[in-house]
């Protein structure tokens, strides 16, 4: 994990891969909750006997699990000492680009793309955050989200 002292020291590295994430396990458990918090409950998900006859081979997570595993993946690969708070402020694009097997490992890498100066000292940051599976080729999601950080 990185460590910067203030948010201007993590804004000065626009334009640069900041950080990779520590390594997240995707399981059924996680899955079932989630179909239950949202009421999503395709096969594809929630049955693994069903879906293991299915496209995948296997249950898979729904791409806004995967999503929501961003802030995870933002708290195991940064931390700024003087700042006392971030938020999510949402997020421009998203791409689901392949699908996440229960069971995979899974971590994020981060980009900052951008930083703009808002109300009460705080910045607003762009940033490209591509999430992994171990062992794939390309990338499960790509997202570009935006987070804002006060001192």
């Amino acid at each position: 994990m990185k460590t910067f002292q203030t948010i201007a020291e993590l804004a000065a590295c626009v334009g640069q891969k900041v950080a990779v994430s520590d390594w997240l396990t995707v399981t059924q458990q996680q899955v079932n909750l989630f179909a239950e918090a949202t009421g999503d409950h395709q096969w594809i998900h929630v049955d693994p006997e069903k879906a293991a006859k299915g496209p995948f081979g296997g249950p898979i997570a729904h791409g806004f699990l995967t999503l929501s595993l961003l802030p995870k993946f933002f708290e195991s690969s940064f931390e700024i000492a003087q700042s006392r708070m971030g938020v999510n402020y949402g997020l421009n694009k998203v791409r689901f680009t392949s699908p996440v097997p229960v069971g995979s490992r899974l971590r994020a890498h981060m980009l900052l793309l951008a930083t703009q100066a808002i109300d009460n000292d705080g910045v607003q940051m762009t940033w490209e955050v591509t999430v992994e599976r171990e062992g794939a080729d390309k990338p499960v999601c790509v997202a570009e989200s935006l987070v804002r950080r006060y001192p």
